[in-house]
């Protein structure tokens, strides 16, 4: 593919080595509130809005105070982990990825189905700093709404000036991923088996690609 400005890039699962953690917050998240939920369910809900997510999983979605109580929970489990969890660490070759992209001129962003604050945790804890390491980063409670909606890829273009959809790579561990980077209409989408979904899942969803490791990434460029 030529002519590309643009990376985009999941954070957990894709860029962010995620070894159960973000599920395991969701589960003990429900678990206050007296709600079991399997592993195997809270991974198919893995790349939405977080809130969109509980609001899937709750068995009154018109609950509003639960869902927000719930989702109170699961941040406050998410930044007690990304604060102090000596496991948080880029998956291999992200941090060399970047490097080399902005080696070629092509320009680095980071989506997510996390709020700021989760956000933020994570990008101290990396010292992956804007404009040094990533050109910008935009979370789901900052548009209309989150994957598999186009809008943190549209915010992203407009704020970097790419014009060109087509320029754009989508890179993302997850179902919504996949259909957030068709719905922006970009020019390659890009799964990785390293989060929630296994290569068998991902197939189903028909990216362009499934790479096993970021270190392919850069043949499909």
């Amino acid at each position: 593919m030529n002519n590309i400005e643009l990376v985009v890039f999941d954070i957990a699962g894709t860029t962010v080595q995620d070894t159960g953690q973000v599920a395991n917050a969701f589960i003990d998240a429900f678990g206050e509130f007296n709600m079991d939920i399997p592993a195997d369910t809270v991974n198919q809900v893995m790349g939405f809005r977080k809130m969109d997510a509980i609001k899937m999983l709750v068995p009154d979605e018109s609950n509003e105070e639960l869902i927000a109580q719930i989702h109170e929970a699961f941040t406050r489990n998410m930044l007690g982990l990304y604060k102090s969890d000596p496991g948080l660490k880029p998956l291999p070759y992200a941090t060399e990825i970047f490097q080399q992209l902005k080696q070629q001129g092509i320009k680095i962003a980071l989506n997510t189905g996390f709020t700021r604050v989760v956000t933020d945790a994570i990008l101290k804890r990396l010292q992956w700093t804007t404009p040094e390491v990533i050109d910008i980063v935009i979370c789901s409670d900052e548009v209309l709404e989150g994957r598999p909606q186009p809008y943190m890829i549209q915010h992203i273009m407009q704020q970097l000036q790419v014009t060109d959809s087509k320029a754009v790579v989508k890179v993302g561990d997850t179902k919504v991923d996949v259909e957030e980077g068709r719905n922006a209409g970009c020019g390659l989408v890009v799964s990785v088996t390293t989060g929630a979904y296994t290569r068998t899942e991902l197939e189903l969803y028909k990216p362009d690609h499934i790479i096993d490791s970021l270190a392919e990434l850069p043949a499909l460029l």
